[in-house]
């Protein structure tokens, strides 16, 4: 067992339902946005608990450097977030304080198709008034660099859906949710690093954005969620379009214009 594991730290954020409103409009979601009271939409908690950290702090990509914080440092530069497990249990309602206890679950390293990797299960749980609201299970991998990997060929998305929406993605879009995440990861809003350093053919849109993009739309077509499991199986980029689809058993994934599996995904109706 890696020495971090077990590891915690507790962030107390007000929830303010500006930031919220932010990215409502950002999201071109239809109606007014959500105020205080309302209950937090699904996965809406990424925007708070900011962990804002000194520039001195921060690792060429713009993240948190490792071994400065709670994430160990495992030799591997390149920072991804390779998918997630969600259980909503009851909805934070806007305006009031929350906590948000990060705990390091687990730490494996191993060595895949593509090089060396290293994996990093955090458990984060969000409480408020006592109660608990949400729990988040966060996989992160960490990879060598683009010179030391072997290229993997991407799935290929199905294409059995029963219901689908195409949507595409702009840099404006991708800067404005990098910030309201304070995200500085470079592959996301940086081009010359994200193509020059990182090996993208373009900037990076975000995995959980794209998670969340899946949520609302499980949302329209199951209703409320219990919960949501999903897993990054391939970067898209900000200049392709993006398929959401739907098809049996609750199953979610998104197509890239290519046909090659970018994320899927579980939704589980309450």
């Amino acid at each position: 067992m890696h020495e971090s594991v077990g590891r915690s730290q507790t962030l107390t954020c007000a929830l303010d339902p500006a930031r919220a409103a932010a990215l409502h409009a950002t999201l071109d979601r239809p109606g007014p946005p959500p105020g205080a009271g309302d209950p937090l939409p699904p996965f809406w908690h990424q925007i708070y608990f900011w962990e804002a950290r000194r520039p001195a702090d921060l690792g060429p990509d713009g993240h948190p450097a490792t071994g400065t914080g709670l994430i160990p440092d495992l030799g591997l530069p390149q920072r991804m977030w390779a998918g997630g497990r969600l259980a909503f249990h009851a909805a934070p309602r806007l305006g009031a304080p929350a906590e948000k206890t990060t705990t390091i679950e687990n730490v494996t390293e191993k060595s895949g198709r593509t090089g060396r990797l290293g994996f990093v299960t955090l458990r984060h749980e969000i409480t408020q008034d006592g109660r608990l609201c949400v729990t988040e299970h966060q996989d992160l991998v960490y990879r060598e660099p683009p010179e030391d990997r072997t290229p993997v060929a991407p799935p290929q998305a199905p294409t059995d859906e029963l219901h689908s929406q195409t949507i595409t993605f702009t840099t404006t879009l991708l800067f404005r949710y990098s910030a309201l995440t304070f995200n500085g990861h470079r592959i996301h809003y940086d081009l010359d690093y994200a193509t020059g350093t990182e090996g993208y053919a373009g900037l990076v849109t975000h995995g959980p954005l794209l998670a969340q993009l899946l949520i609302h739309f499980a949302e329209k077509h199951l209703g409320p969620l219990a919960g949501f499991t999903f897993r990054g199986t391939a970067p898209l980029m900000h200049f392709e379009s993006a398929t959401l689809c739907l098809g049996r058993e609750n199953r979610l994934w998104v197509r890239a214009a290519d046909g090659r599996q970018c994320m899927e995904a579980t939704a589980t109706p309450a």
